[in-house]
């Protein structure tokens, strides 16, 4: 693009945002002729994705910015009036810590109103799975969350949600995209106190967080225990800079858990000061929780990201050591400790099921087969986990866990998106029940690996940025799917899946079957002789591929032999895919 196309977008755009700070940021990039900075803001615009927008927050159509979600806005409403079934519709909208995450919900809230659509807006920050849950409660049609969940402090985001409270999928997700893309120009807008008097916007607090928190409560196993021994366990908690302090707080003080916070990560902030990314997966993230729970000698170690919907923890070893538990391990627990109570308790529904992404330990899978439950694989992604569960209502399966190994957890039906509140109560409870039994929870996972062998996973991020990137991420699934590895690692790949096509080529028969009955998605997925699985994924939210390792022992292998055996697969497998990754 050349400059003076250049300046003829910036100028564009600086007539139609309404919000001082970008307008003035797009101004003084234009009189400081940085033009680079301005071929990145608008060689192309932001685009509507499959769950909404995610991008940098700055000025400019490559940005996310208040006229974007305007427009974004803008197309959502034109769908919702179109496909709501109703002469009234409404939508509910939530909002993180992020720098600016309040002035984009508000401007959604305007654009909505002036549409005619009743929006129900938090009077502050709220963790995601409350928004899920609150649209359930009130109807609403659709539903908006202001969050870029765990990215850089340079991010935000637009996530967009249906009717049942899930994530928007097929054939929402592409009617609503069509109609963001025709939107042109300046759209409707409305002031929030002149919504506010004519009955179209109406400001939500307590009566929300009061049902949330005591349906988090009603999923109670043993309140009982809580109730006469949650003040033995002692609980840190960092909600790094985000929406969970509130809630998480609430729900484990509540059931007279002994909760300590980390001072310096406790109050919101967009700036995340103390971390370089806001993720508990990431181990420096979980840095001060962890120092923490060393002075305070801490039973259990617990760590939301900014909109509350992953939760990450660490526990004790024998010697006192914190060990990091991840997503894999922690769902496995959970799902374990919640089908091991149906079971004691005789409350064991008729058909329970477990929901799992494609890339989540095929542990979880015995580990419901062993109680009677049966697992369904569905895309990554929580969104194609709420609409199996919206599926189970009509064919009277009984959902009862559902989780994906990137830290995100659901235990109720009554919200349909991962929710770290109620996962951080039950893993509470379940480390709590553990200590009844004079157990720790590491002995509990090392009882799981005892009875169906040990699993370890390992993860690889290629990012692509700029420009070329979306054209080398292509280059190389193009590659692995048209030259596919006949080993990896020096382990012989039996079969792959192409989710794409939805097929299995048998590498030995050279043959191919159409039995993947999933959504088309560019994933490919690697099956080796030794049980292993290696999965190659494009991210649908950031410029990288995500190659994902997942190894196994057989079951009764002594453990210390199954670590090395395992460890060395892993070992193995990571040094062939890094040399897959272009420089």
């Amino acid at each position: 693009m050349d400059k003076k196309d250049l300046i003829s977008k910036a100028k564009e755009y600086i007539e139609q945002e309404k919000h001082d700070y970008f307008r003035q940021e797009m101004e003084d990039l234009l009189a400081a002729e940085k033009w680079e900075e301005l071929s990145d803001r608008f060689y192309t615009q932001l685009a509507f994705g499959t769950g909404g927008l995610r991008g940098v927050i700055g000025g400019g159509y490559n940005r996310m910015n208040p006229l974007m979600i305007r427009r974004a806005t803008q197309g959502l409403a034109w769908y919702i009036k179109e496909n709501s079934g109703s002469d009234k519709p409404s939508a509910a909208i939530a909002y993180d810590s992020r720098r600016f995450s309040r002035d984009f919900a508000e401007t959604a809230a305007r654009t909505l109103c002036a549409n005619g659509i009743k929006t129900y807006l938090f009077s502050s920050l709220r963790p995601t799975p409350e928004l899920s849950f609150a649209m359930r409660r009130l109807g609403c049609t659709s539903g908006i969350v202001i969050t870029a969940s765990h990215n850089p402090k340079e991010y935000n985001g637009y996530k967009v949600y249906w009717d049942d409270g899930g994530q928007i999928i097929a054939p929402h997700d592409q009617g609503i995209i069509e109609e963001v893309r025709s939107v042109e120009g300046d759209v409707p807008d409305m002031e929030l106190d002149q919504a506010k008097e004519a009955g179209l916007l109406v400001v939500i607090d307590k009566e929300i967080d009061d049902a949330f928190a005591e349906l988090v409560k009603s999923y109670s196993f043993r309140p009982e225990l809580m109730k006469e021994r949650g003040k033995e366990l002692k609980v840190v908690f960092t909600p790094l800079h985000g929406t969970a302090t509130m809630m998480v707080e609430r729900v484990l003080g509540e059931a007279g858990i002994q909760v300590v916070t980390v001072p310096e990560q406790r109050e919101p902030d967009g700036e995340f000061p103390t971390v370089e990314f806001p993720n508990p997966e990431e181990a420096s993230a979980m840095k001060m929780a962890l120092d923490l729970a060393k002075k305070e000698k801490a039973d259990l170690v617990m760590g939301t990201d900014p909109d509350c919907d992953r939760l990450g923890i660490a526990v004790p070893d024998e010697g006192g050591k914190y060990v990091l538990i991840n997503g894999n391990q922690l769902g496995c627990l959970l799902e374990d400790y919640i089908l091991l109570s149906h079971k004691e308790a005789g409350s064991m529904p008729p058909q329970p099921r477990v929901i799992k992404t494609i890339v989540t330990t095929e542990l979880q899978r015995l580990i419901a087969e062993s109680y009677g439950a049966e697992t369904y694989d569905v895309l990554t992604g929580f969104k194609y986990i709420a609409d199996l569960m919206k599926k189970f209502e009509f064919t009277d399966e009984d959902y009862v866990f559902g989780g994906e190994e990137s830290y995100g957890y659901l235990i109720e039906t009554e919200v349909r998106d991962k929710d770290a509140v109620s996962a951080a109560f039950l893993t509470a409870e379940m480390a709590l029940y553990n200590r009844s039994l004079g157990r720790s929870v590491l002995d509990h996972l090392n009882d799981i690996y005892r009875r169906f062998g040990l699993f370890r996973e390992s993860l690889i991020s290629a990012y692509f940025k700029g420009q070329q990137g979306l054209s080398i991420m292509g280059e190389l699934m193009d590659k692995l799917r048209k030259e596919s590895p006949e080993a990896i690692g020096g382990y012989s790949v039996t079969a792959v899946k192409d989710y794409l096509y939805g097929t299995t080529c048998y590498m030995e028969e050279g043959e191919s079957d159409d039995n993947i009955d999933l959504p088309s998605s560019n994933v490919l997925q690697f099956l080796l002789e030794t049980g292993a699985v290696v999965t190659a994924r494009p991210s649908g939210t950031e410029p990288k591929i995500k190659f994902y390792a997942s190894c196994r022992s057989a079951a009764g292998v002594p453990l210390d032999q199954a670590e090395k055996d395992v460890a060395a697969q892993l070992a193995a497998i990571r040094e062939e895919l890094e040399s897959w990754i272009p420089d």
